[in-house]
């Protein structure tokens, strides 16, 4: 397992810090990780079936068959 910054789920998924909290927040984005006092990471597979979710999205593929 690996986790991710801030900064690298941003580059990944071309989201601002700031948008990637609101999606966060409203439920549609994988919940950060609690690493320390001071710093918190995502992790990578959630990052990645969050990414491929959207291809199927728009794929037109719902996931329920």
């Amino acid at each position: 397992m690996r986790f991710l910054s801030k900064k690298q789920v941003s580059q990944l998924v071309l989201y601002s810090g700031a948008h990637i909290a609101r999606l966060e927040a409203a439920g549609r984005f994988p919940k950060r990780v609690n690493l320390g006092q001071c710093r918190v990471g995502w992790v990578e597979e959630e990052i990645q079936s969050w990414m491929e979710a959207r291809v199927a999205e728009r794929d037109g593929h719902t996931g329920s068959s």
